[in-house]
């Protein structure tokens, strides 16, 4: 075993950093038996120095991340800044100087994934990455080794647990959204400012790293279908009920049937009560896997927070030192289909559409026809009226998405439609 330590910069100690911090020191003996080497934390960069950080020595500290990736000593960058700038320039000046780096940095990965691999591979080193989604659940490694000589056709999945636990606490309770928002974020499941959450930018994000990792093509942030959760009504939740269904935050990955394209988006979506993905409660985050030879697979638990989140970079830790030790390195992005990211108009699904209409004869037949000259197939149809008003719960056959908006463009012009209360799509089946 070598004596002479491995030795980490630790960029960044907010929640997961000072939990990062924790566990490389308390479990410092267990990890230095699964390396083969100690690892020792050198360094740690904060904006803040005069913060008490509880079991880190001050000497670490230091303002200046860029000082101490240029100190000449260290092996492995641990960066958990989170956000585009520093932390993408800190991340390429570790590469320029030989240092490995573990992120947790969904946004920047998202955002410029392929210029730092690229950036990496050229300098020969390692970029992990398994905390950036679902936190503590093992994904990103099983999708891009252990499922390396499988077909991965569609990973779906609940990658943002402050999402989930909303959603759960409508369906549970029947609270409206802004009370279950305001209970997330009393028991600090949601940000002072949860528009990353409740808008979907955070799934969407998580979804382009995954998307290009089960598809091994380029996926970015922009290529990603988002909408967010606020518009999600207790009505909504009361009709998928009726289908024996709840509702979840998804992000939905899938390859073409022809092989030839893939889409990625994140929306909300009714599931059935019998998908795996419907039980689903609280916080916690869920990610479902298709894939040719190993059929279905589900990756479940803790998606956030500092200590899950910390047990995900250590892993990737490990990873990296081992690769280190033997003068390797570990999987870098694998590209090499290209496939194009289809739209949004191109993705075929089901679809609930709730219309306030007015309650006279002929309304369902003019809705139907309308439905039918758009190529879009009824499944079923619910009415109910009181007082020369009614409303019109329509479910759909599997339609492309397109096809849809067309339908839902020409309802609005019918004089009988008084308005589309809401429409989800249906997915799981």
């Amino acid at each position: 075993m070598r004596t002479r330590p491995l030795k980490v910069a630790l960029l960044g100690c907010g929640v997961v950093g000072s939990e990062v911090a924790r566990i490389m020191t308390t479990h410092a003996d267990d990890l230095t038996q699964r390396i083969g080497a100690p690892v020792e934390l050198a360094g740690v960069a904060v904006r803040r120095p005069s913060k008490v950080r509880e079991g880190i020595d001050p000497a670490l500290i230091t303002t200046d991340a860029t000082a101490l990736l240029k100190r000449g000593d260290i092996d492995i960058a641990i960066e958990v800044i989170g956000g585009i700038e520093p932390a993408r320039t800190l991340i390429t000046t570790a590469f320029e100087h030989g240092i490995s780096v573990v992120s947790a940095n969904k946004a920047l990965l998202a955002q410029d994934g392929a210029a730092l691999h690229a950036a990496a591979e050229q300098a020969g080193l390692d970029l992990y990455y398994e905390a950036a989604v679902a936190g503590a659940i093992p994904l990103i490694r099983p999708l891009r080794e252990s499922l390396a000589g499988d077909k991965i056709n569609r990973v779906m999945g609940i990658v943002n647990g402050t999402t989930n636990f909303i959603l759960d606490k409508m369906d549970s309770t029947g609270a409206g959204y802004q009370e279950a928002l305001d209970e997330a974020t009393a028991l600090g499941y949601a940000e002072a400012d949860p528009t990353a959450d409740v808008e979907g930018y955070d799934a969407a994000a998580k979804a382009a790293i995954l998307a290009g990792i089960a598809f091994h093509t380029r996926v970015r942030l922009d290529d990603v279908y988002r909408e967010g959760m606020t518009e999600v009504s207790a009505a909504d939740f009361a009709s998928a009920k009726r289908m024996g269904c709840t509702i979840k935050l998804l992000a939905i990955l899938e390859r073409a049937a022809d092989g030839e394209s893939v889409t990625a988006r994140v929306h909300p979506a009714m599931i059935p009560l019998s998908h795996p993905l419907a039980s689903v409660r609280e916080a916690y985050n869920a990610v479902f896997v298709e894939a040719d030879a190993a059929g279905r697979l589900m990756f479940y638990g803790p998606g956030a927070g500092g200590a899950p989140t910390a047990s995900a970079v250590l892993g990737d830790l490990v990873a990296v030192a081992r690769n280190k030790l033997a003068e390797a390195t570990g999987p870098g992005e694998s590209a090499y289909t290209q496939l194009p990211v289809s739209p949004m108009g191109d993705v075929v699904t089901r679809y609930h559409i709730s219309l306030d209409v007015a309650d006279k004869p002929g309304v369902l037949a003019q809705v139907a026809t309308t439905f039918a000259e758009h190529g879009v197939s009824i499944d079923t149809v619910r009415q109910q009226g009181k007082d020369g008003e009614a409303s019109l719960v329509v479910v759909t056959h599997r339609a492309a998405d397109a096809a849809l908006s067309g339908t839902v463009e020409a309802l609005r012009k019918l004089d009988t439609v008084r308005g589309v209360a809401s429409i989800m799509r249906v997915e799981g089946e």
